[in-house]
């Protein structure tokens, strides 16, 4: 994947870093990798909503931007395992930072459970 140019501009170190980590599904694989080695079905149980082929198409664009190590071994069944290289490995605590972001503002985001406040009121009949 060709990466963008953000020499000279203001900002370009957070473009750049969130060039890296952008899209829905990129930032949480690398929050699953933190727990370790994993395997393709492993990553596959822990994200019910990303699709096989949305999945490839991720895990081959963090491997071309070297966040990523994929190794393959000669066996039948073939078997693919996924690492964070050391350059995932200092994403860590971006990744953590918003993980926590998230976890104070989840009641007010999407992803969060249903507050009291929003339910729908009684109609009157």
């Amino acid at each position: 994947m060709k990466r963008r140019n953000f020499a000279h501009r203001p900002g370009c170190a957070v473009e750049a870093t969130l060039d890296l980590i952008d899209g829905k599904w990129k930032g949480v694989i690398l929050f699953h990798l933190q727990a370790g080695t994993q395997r393709f079905g492993e990553l596959r149980r822990r994200m019910p909503g990303i699709t096989q082929r949305m999945l490839t198409k991720q895990l081959r664009a963090l491997e071309d931007d070297k966040l990523v190590i994929r190794k393959v071994y000669a066996e039948v069944p073939p078997r693919v395992e996924y690492t964070l290289s050391d350059i995932g490995e200092s994403l860590r605590p971006v990744i953590e930072t918003l993980r926590a972001w998230g976890e104070g503002h989840q009641e007010r985001l999407s992803c969060g459970p249903v507050s009291d406040a929003v339910k729908t009121p009684d109609r009157a009949a």
